[in-house]
Parts: structure tokens; C-alpha cells; sequence
């Protein structure tokens, strides 16, 4: 390189020392027939470059493909080996188990039909119970049916006695009013009777008197007007003929209307009596309803009463059941609900165990031999540990929560093995991390490497560790500080003689 540098300087002094005794034309062609030689020349050189790079990838691209071909296809030979190494162990591993699964399913099904005898008995055993108490029940009603019919027939009987009595009561009370209102009736009539009859004759013996003085006062008048009579009697007879002859026709509406008048007076005078008549039926009447009228208000104001007991016994009893049948909604309401939730819980629950139990399905495929063989990891507690956690767990707990922890005590065994699982899970997730981060760095270098057996603008403006000018490179080779407890990611060598070797083959 450094002999190249001078051989350059001598042409660019040489070639000053020329450009000097030369004119400006000469001077401008030459300049750009030196320019054009260095265009070409760098022409050649790129093209020369790139065809060296273009058949260098060709060649890493084809040996790689026969490389990679070669490494799988022992992979494929290894992978089988160990395939079917692991598929005669799982094969082992699942006979094992299944000839377990069978042994602990027949022991279930032993206990099922135990179980099932167990429930027959007790079914059997129910059934006669219940048969019997339904006998009994059976019994008791058509003791308490016969019990209320015969009681039912005796108040019949004494209600009849007593309507018969009270019936009979008062069919002889009622004769007796009548006896005593005809009684009063007869005695009414006679003391009318009686009045009638000196009222008749007091009529009598004041129309004598009322006469005979009315015939003296007429002789003495008649002796005293017996001329102006006579007098008078003409003019009487005159006007009377006047009269009659005037009033002819008004007499005789007269006479018709006296007729009418006794008629009418025959029968008002009938009317009183009947009406004097029904007046006196009407006090009887009267009199029996009063007297009726007290005896059934006494008997409607204690029927009233006893009716308005039974309508306020009749409200209480309504109220109270209608208290209990709200109660009894309520209770049946919150029954329902709290069924459909517990339903749903058992939904949920049921599912969830399907879910758990797929799971553990899939899972059990996953595990290794140990961890099938010892499914449940032994404890890292210490023997002094156990004897202090045996100890306690004898103890009565004071506090809730202890008591219900103690009921969960069984589940000890499953969160161990949950707790291991879950102590891998973080493992394999650190494990990723480290993997991800390694095949980022992987990655890293092997664009790296790509970039360097390529050549463009964007490849030498960027970080290039295949790039050296005046032996360096513009790669920072310091190794990044890293963590003690993360295992170092890979690095990748190339050996000169291995690109030798490739570009030999």
C-alpha cells in the first residue's frame, strides 16, 4: 500500500510539471482525458468488485444450501433416534399410567357399586318409611273425616231441635196474640157498642126537647104571623111558582145530586167503618210487629254482633294469611334465585373442573418420567419444620380464618405442585428471555455479516466490521458489560481456513 502511495505522488508531479508547459486548452483536454481514464478505471474496478462479491455469494449461497442439507439430514437421523427413544419411554410411561388409571377406575367403580347397593337400601328404606307414614297419614284423616261428621251430624240434630223449639215457640206465641188481640178486639167492640148506644139515646132525648120547643115557639109564631103567612103564603106561592117554574131543571140536578149525596154518604159511612176496621187491624198488626220488632232486634243486634266477630275473626285470619303468603313468596323468590345462582355456581364450577381436567389431560403429556412416577415433589421444609407445622396444625385455631384454612388442608400436595410449576414457568420464561436476547445477537451478526460480503452506499455509510481502512475498523469491538447471573449469549467464529476450504470446493 505504501509504495502504490508514492508511485502516485511522482505521476501527480510529474503530471503538474507537464500541465505547466502546456497551454490552456491542452491543459482542459487533458484534465478531462485523465478524468475520463479515472471514471473507467473506477468503472472497471466496481464492476470487477462486484463480480468477485456476486460469485463469492453464489459460492457461500450453494455451500450453505449443501450444508444445511447435510445438517439436516443427520438432524433428521439424530431426531429420529431420539424420537423414538422418547416415544418407547412416553409408550412405557403411558402403559404405566394407563394400567394405574384402570386399577384406580376399577377401584371406583367398586366403591360406585358399592354406593349404589348402599343408595338401593337406603331408597328401600325410604320408600317403606314414607309408605308407612303415608299409611298413618291416611289413617289419622279418616279418623279426623269420621270425627267431623259425626260432630257435624249432633250440631245438625241440635240445630234442628232447636229451630223445632223456637218454631214451635213461636207458633204458640203467636196464637196467644191473636187470642189476646181478638180478646181486645171484643172488648173494643162492646165498649163501643155501649158508647154507641147512650150516645143514641142522648141524640134522642136532646131531638124531643130540640122538637117539642120548637113546636111551641112555631105555635106562637104561627098565632102571631098566621095573616102575614097567609100574606105571605101567596106571595110564596107566586114566587114559589116563579120559582119552580125558574128552577125547574135545577131541581131536578138537585134531586139527582141528593141521590148521589145519600149514596155518597152510604158509602163513606161503609169506607169509615172498614177503615175503622183496618185501623183496628192496623194497631193489632202494629202492636204483634212491635212486639216481634223487639224480639228480632234483640235476635238481629246479637246476630249482628256475632256477624261482625266473625268479620273481624274473618279479616285477621285474611291478613295473616296474606302476611304468610307474602312470606312464603318471598322465601320461595329468594329460594328460586339463590337456586339458579347455586345453579350456575354448579354451572361454573362443573366447567371449570372440565376445564381443569382437559388441562391436566394435555399437561400429563408434557411431563417428564420423574414427574409422572412422583407426581407430587417432596417438601423443602425440614424435619424440625415438620414437626413444628404437625404441631400446629394440632392446635385448635383461634381466628376464622385459620379453621378455614384447616378444612383446605387436603389441598397441601396440589399447591405444592402448583407452586413447582409455577417456579418452572418463571425458569422457562428467564429462559426465553436469555434465548430471545441471544437470538437477537445471532440475528445482529449475521446481518452483519451479510452486510459485509455486500458493498453499497448504505452499507459503507454504517457500521461494517468487514470495513478496515489504515487497520481499523468502525466497529466498536468492546464487549458489553453483562450480567453474572444471565448465561452469555453465543458468538460466532469464521475460520480463514473453513472460507478457504468453501471457496476450494
Amino acid at each position: 500500500m505504501p509504495p502504490k502511495g508514492k508511485k502516485g505522488k511522482g505521476k501527480k508531479k510529474k503530471g503538474s510539471g507537464k500541465l505547466a508547459k502546456m497551454t490552456e486548452e491542452e491543459r482542459m483536454l487533458y484534465l478531462e482525458q485523465q478524468r475520463l481514464a479515472e471514471e473507467e478505471f473506477r468503472k472497471q474496478r466496481e464492476d470487477f468488485l462486484s463480480a468477485y462479491l456476486q460469485g463469492k455469494i453464489g459460492h457461500e449461497e450453494k455451500f450453505s444450501k449443501l450444508n444445511q442439507y447435510k445438517l439436516n439430514h443427520q438432524w433428521r437421523n439424530i431426531m429420529r433416534e431420539v424420537k423414538s427413544k422418547e416415544l418407547k419411554r412416553d409408550i412405557e410411561i403411558l402403559s404405566q399410567t394407563f394400567e394405574r388409571v384402570v386399577d384406580r377406575k376399577e377401584s371406583v367403580l367398586k366403591s360406585l357399586v358399592k354406593d349404589i347397593e348402599e343408595a338401593d337400601d337406603q331408597l328401600s328404606l325410604a320408600v317403606r318409611a314414607h309408605l308407612q307414614n303415608v299409611d298413618r297419614l291416611i289413617d289419622i284423616q279418616n279418623r279426623r273425616v269420621s270425627k267431623l261428621t259425626s260432630e257435624y251430624h249432633a250440631e245438625k240434630e241440635i240445630i234442628r231441635e232447636e229451630f223445632d223449639s223456637e218454631e214451635a215457640y213461636v207458633s204458640e206465641q203467636q196464637d196467644r196474640d191473636m187470642k189476646d188481640l181478638q180478646d181486645v178486639l171484643y172488648g173494643l167492640e162492646e165498649s163501643f157498642m155501649e158508647k154507641e148506644v147512650d150516645a143514641r139515646a142522648e141524640f134522642q132525648s136532646m131531638r124531643d126537647e130540640i122538637k117539642n120547643k120548637n113546636n111551641e115557639e112555631k105555635h106562637s109564631l104561627r098565632i102571631l104571623l098566621e095573616g102575614k103567612v097567609d100574606d105571605y103564603w101567596n106571595q110564596f106561592n107566586d114566587a114559589k111558582k116563579a120559582y119552580n117554574e125558574a128552577t125547574r131543571d135545577k131541581k131536578a140536578m138537585f134531586e139527582d145530586y141528593k141521590q148521589r149525596d145519600e149514596r155518597s154518604s152510604n158509602e163513606i159511612e161503609r169506607q169509615m167503618r172498614m177503615l175503622q176496621k183496618i185501623n183496628s187491624q192496623i194497631a193489632a198488626v202494629k202492636q204483634k210487629m212491635a212486639l216481634n220488632s223487639r224480639t228480632y232486634d234483640e235476635r238481629n243486634r246479637m246476630l249482628k254482633e256475632e256477624r261482625e266477630k266473625m268479620m273481624l275473626h274473618f279479616q285477621q285470619l285474611k291478613a295473616q294469611m296474606n302476611k304468610i303468603r307474602e312470606l312464603q313468596r318471598e322465601k320461595l323468590t329468594k329460594m328460586t334465585l339463590e337456586s339458579n345462582g347455586a345453579l350456575k355456581e354448579l354451572r361454573r364450577q362443573g366447567d371449570k373442573a372440565d376445564r381443569i381436567l382437559k388441562l391436566a389431560e394435555m399437561c400429563r403429556k408434557l411431563e417428564t418420567e420423574e414427574e409422572k412416577v412422583l407426581p407430587f415433589p417432596a417438601t423443602s421444609l425440614t424435619p424440625e419444620e415438620m414437626d413444628d407445622v404437625a404441631v400446629a396444625l394440632k392446635e385448635e385455631p383461634n381466628e376464622p380464618l385459620a379453621a378455614a384454612m384447616r378444612r383446605y388442608q387436603n389441598l397441601e400436595e396440589f399447591w405444592r405442585r402448583f407452586n413447582k410449576v409455577m417456579l418452572d414457568k418463571l425458569a422457562l420464561d428467564k429462559e426465553k428471555s436469555v434465548l430471545m436476547s441471544e437470538n437477537m445477537q445471532l440475528r445482529s451478526l449475521l446481518k452483519q455479516y451479510l452486510d459485509g460480503v455486500s458493498v453499497n452506499d448504505e452499507i459503507l455509510s454504517s457500521v461494517n466490521p468487514l470495513i478496515v481502512v489504515n487497520g481499523r475498523s468502525n466497529v466498536n469491538l468492546k464487549p458489553p458489560m453483562q450480567d453474572p447471573r444471565v448465561r452469555p449469549a453465543a458468538t460466532v467464529t469464521v475460520e480463514a481456513s473453513l472460507e478457504v476450504r468453501s471457496k476450494r470446493l
